[in-house]
């Protein structure tokens, strides 16, 4: 690396990893600045589900990308990317450190590799793929996305209707592979990156997440998805199509017990878990610290601080 060139440290792994709390200790040690990459913080209102850090947290170190929009609002990658730059910039002229902390994988190849100048959105052809999900489910974008573009296909969140869109409608649009063209049409960052992953054991990790599932659950979780929905909160909305809420809305619906629900988010939970690992597994310059429930916040923050040098 350049060492020139200003530094930024990423720290990521699975949901129910402790990010948070390392990152804490982490920014306190780097005098650093946290940005988040977490698609579903940005929100203000989703609180419990999307294991927001709390208020005193955020007060312990300034905090950027969290509570930046309304829940009605669709906050994209291109928007986070734009304003990650501008975080990141504004960070540096103060003298501070960046430390980047998310499990939104998109999010994080944001930072690290900038995204690449696509074709601008057709409404039309978007109106027809979003007709296409209500009429014929999810699954037939990507079952198109596969023969399209197998490489994107591989790695895209494949429950996210936003990024299957996005992805299928530049093929169509271009007639060529969305992962082709990210590839050739990538800016150049004028910052190095150091990327940390916190890995559990699976039986670990899932036992966590029943864990926070539970706490969650014990914090009031249904209580925020009845205000949200009472407040006027369309499930439908990209911001609530999230585990936690979608599972608790169909509670509210009727459909199911709260036990199910329970049970329900858990699982979802521990799938997302393991995509998140797929795809973190896939990046080269990840450094990766095998953690476990005898390792501290503090402790691990001064692993990756011995090896952030």
């Amino acid at each position: 690396m350049n060492s020139q060139r200003p530094q930024i440290t990423i720290l990521t792994g699975p949901t129910a990893s402790g990010k948070t709390a390392v990152s804490l200790a982490l920014a306190e040690r780097l005098g650093a600045e946290i940005i988040s990459a977490d698609s579903r913080q940005v929100y203000r209102g989703l609180d419990i589900g999307t294991a927001k850090p709390e208020p005193q947290e955020l007060a312990a170190v300034p905090h950027h990308g969290i509570d930046i929009c309304d829940p009605s609002d669709t906050y994209t990658v291109g928007r986070f990317y734009s304003d990650a730059q501008r975080w990141i910039n504004e960070i540096h002229a103060r003298g501070r450190g960046v430390l980047v902390v998310g499990g939104s994988g998109l999010y994080v190849r944001a930072v690290t590799d900038g995204i690449f100048d696509g074709p601008i959105a057709d409404q039309v052809l978007r109106a027809g793929l979003e007709e296409r999900i209500r009429r014929d489910g999810l699954s037939a974008l990507v079952d198109e996305l596969r023969r399209l573009d197998p490489d994107t296909a591989a790695v895209i969140d494949a429950q996210n209707p936003v990024r299957v869109v996005r992805a299928l409608e530049v093929c169509l649009l271009t007639g060529r592979p969305y992962s082709a063209l990210r590839s050739e049409r990538m800016p150049t960052l004028p910052y190095d990156c150091r990327m940390f992953g916190l890995r559990w054991e699976r039986s670990e990790l899932n036992a966590r997440i029943d864990r926070r599932v539970d706490a969650m659950v014990d914090a009031g979780l249904v209580e925020e998805v009845r205000g949200l929905v009472e407040a006027g909160a369309d499930p439908a909305w990209t911001s609530l199509n999230t585990v936690g809420y979608k599972e608790v809305i169909a509670y509210l619906s009727g459909l199911v017990s709260i036990e199910q629900t329970i049970e329900a988010i858990k699982r979802s939970t521990r799938q997302y878990a393991r995509r998140q690992l797929t795809w973190f597994r896939k990046e080269g310059r990840m450094q990766w610290l095998d953690v476990n429930e005898s390792d501290t916040p503090a402790a691990i923050a001064e692993r990756i601080s011995e090896l952030d040098q």
